[in-house]
């Protein structure tokens, strides 16, 4: 794989949450119109000359029960991207799953997700790249620690069975998908944080905080962690035999770890233990360095945005830290502004149904693109044949 991935997405979220006393889904490709503009989406892609794209079926009305699936939209959208020759990195599971299965507490999941990740490389073998589950750290801390979506639960006990039901999940359909596409690669989008203690009395906390941060990477990648955190999961339902399987089936020979990040992602740990963002104190750069140098995996910048105003200075600063880390011998990737659209109701973290529209995309809900988008499809003309020149010396150095 020597070409550089230059690439956006499609944002694909659909939890389920509480509002005004009901049970609803937060379905983003239906409130930015996606399955109506799914074709005029599509075209922006080669009008932006962006080949790559993270892009995925809605799990959630897809799989219509065990051993069941609806594929007439992904039939018709996966094919047409086979046809415009946009390379998919197939994104199977973004925060939620169908109603049936009930959330991410439900012991079966990672067996039903497995069934459905291999009849999905069965239907689309050309699909190489894939993400089987998105932000697994978020999925699991948003539905069970804070609260805000899917099974809404607050607890240590539940954040760790949902981590562990999201991690084995992911790791089971990695198999399954080689067994039928044995030269897959995974290319797992996470969430990178970084926790900065307030005041001295919260050092300890910020150092708790930092080691759990990297929980859903080390269960996937089979990495050793300390005794603390250890003693944080099997305190909290995980067994000593769950934890070992995790080392004996990870598969870290076709992974590139992909990295998420946002101005939100920093957070600051307060004396009562809450947690605030921060804003961009160390950035994506030193961050990044803190993850290459615990995993040693290639790596891809998944995700970014910043609303205008600021939105093109945003670029340009995420570019130049991709940059630095390829000059210091970091095996980067690619690069990604996600999304290809504005998004709806992520101001709220999706925990609120106000239709808000947040100018984060390379286009707006009308199709027409914004001046981050001319800005991005200038830096890949400019920078395309530069850095495809870089990758294939990386290629050969791996």
């Amino acid at each position: 794989m020597a070409q550089f991935m230059f690439a956006t997405g499609i944002e694909n979220s659909y939890p389920t949450i509480e509002w005004q006393g009901k049970t609803i889904r937060q379905d983003e490709l239906a409130k930015t119109n996606h399955y109506k503009c799914w074709r005029d989406d599509f075209c922006l892609l080669k009008e932006l000359g962006i080949e790559y794209l993270r892009y995925g079926p809605p799990y959630f009305s897809v799989h219509t029960g065990p051993g069941k699936y609806d594929w007439s939209f992904v039939d018709d959208t996966f094919h047409a991207l086979l046809e415009q020759k946009v390379t998919v990195i197939a994104d199977l599971c973004h925060f939620g799953v169908p109603d049936w299965m009930g959330n991410f507490q439900n012991p079966d999941f990672p067996r039903l997700f497995t069934e459905f990740a291999q009849a999905f490389a069965r239907r689309y073998p050309w699909v190489r790249f894939y993400t089987p589950i998105n932000e697994i750290f978020v999925a699991a801390t948003f539905s069970a620690q804070f609260g805000w979506w899917n099974e809404r639960l607050s607890t240590d006990r539940a954040f760790v069975n949902a981590l562990k039901n999201l991690c084995r999940a992911n790791v089971l359909a990695m198999h399954a998908i080689l067994d039928v596409r044995p030269g897959a690669i995974f290319i797992q989008s996470e969430s990178t944080q970084y926790f900065h203690p307030d005041a001295p009395d919260c050092e300890a906390n910020a150092r708790r905080f930092n080691e759990k941060r990297f929980l859903s990477l080390d269960l996937t990648y089979g990495h050793h962690i300390n005794a603390t955190v250890y003693e944080y999961l099997l305190g909290n339902g995980m067994t000593a035999d769950e934890y070992h399987w995790f080392l004996q089936h990870h598969l870290t020979s076709r992974c590139i770890m992909g990295n998420d990040y946002y101005v939100s992602n920093e957070n600051l740990v307060h004396s009562d233990g809450s947690i605030s963002t921060s804003g961009e104190i160390f950035g994506y750069y030193p961050i990044t360095h803190q993850y290459f140098a615990r995993y040693h995996l290639p790596v891809m910048h998944t995700e970014t945005n910043y609303s205008d105003p600021g939105a093109i200075a945003w670029l340009k600063k995420e570019w130049a830290n991709v940059r630095q880390l390829r000059r210091e011998g970091v095996p980067i990737l690619g690069f990604t502004w996600y999304s290809l659209q504005d998004q709806v109701d992520w101001d709220t973290g999706l925990r609120e149904n106000n239709g808000r529209v947040n100018s984060l995309g390379l286009c707006d809900l009308d199709r027409n693109i914004r001046p981050v988008g001319h800005a991005y499809k200038a830096l890949i003309d400019a920078w395309r044949t530069s850095v495809n020149e870089e990758n294939t010396i990386l290629t050969i150095c791996e």
